[in-house]
């Protein structure tokens, strides 16, 4: 007898989250957040501050108005963020500069056409926590929100996409191929 119970979903997450049915909504989300992340990196890697002749002078305005925010008794950035992007960013903010822009138009490029839709959606999650600890908000809380979801959704959120035909093919680590 094996001590590990297995807990099923629940109805609902099994609809939302499995069901073809739900592959429209999923479609709009991730055409949506897939956009925004490809309009916002493309709209970067044309602009020689970020990937150029000058790249990483955005990014370290960017860095310096996060650090001035790690002030007062209530700061929008923790000190130990603002440790990292000024000992590991900072110093390097070309490279991370191009890593961002580039990074942007592959999370937005492959959410829209549903390319390993739910590592995609982690690393945009990835990217907008990170924007969010530097105290950007904007549009980041909703996007985090949206690709929590999609990370949840993977396995129909990619149906209407690419995943549909690619991910049979490489199998799923937790199925084996018969």
């Amino acid at each position: 007898m094996s001590k590990y119970i297995s807990i099923s979903e629940s109805p609902l997450a099994r609809f939302l989250f499995s069901n073809t049915v739900m592959a429209p909504l999923w479609l709009a989300v991730r055409l949506y957040v897939g956009w925004a992340w490809l309009s916002a990196g493309l709209g970067k890697i044309v602009n020689p501050k970020w990937v150029g002749d000058e790249a990483g002078t955005a990014l370290a305005g960017f860095i310096n108005g996060a650090l001035a925010k790690t002030a007062g008794a209530h700061p929008d950035v923790s000190g130990w963020y603002a440790d990292f992007l000024q000992n590991m960013v900072l110093p390097y903010v070309g490279t991370w500069a191009h890593l961002v822009a580039w990074g942007e138009v592959l999370v937005g490029g492959a959410l829209i056409i549903g390319l390993f839709t739910g590592i995609s959606a982690f690393v945009g999650l990835f990217m907008n926590m990170n924007f969010m600890l530097a105290g950007a908000l904007s549009i980041n809380p909703i996007l985090f929100a949206l690709s929590i979801l999609l990370v949840l959704a993977w396995r129909v959120a990619g149906y209407w996409g690419v995943d549909k035909y690619l991910l049979p093919k490489l199998g799923v680590p937790w199925r084996r191929k018969n």
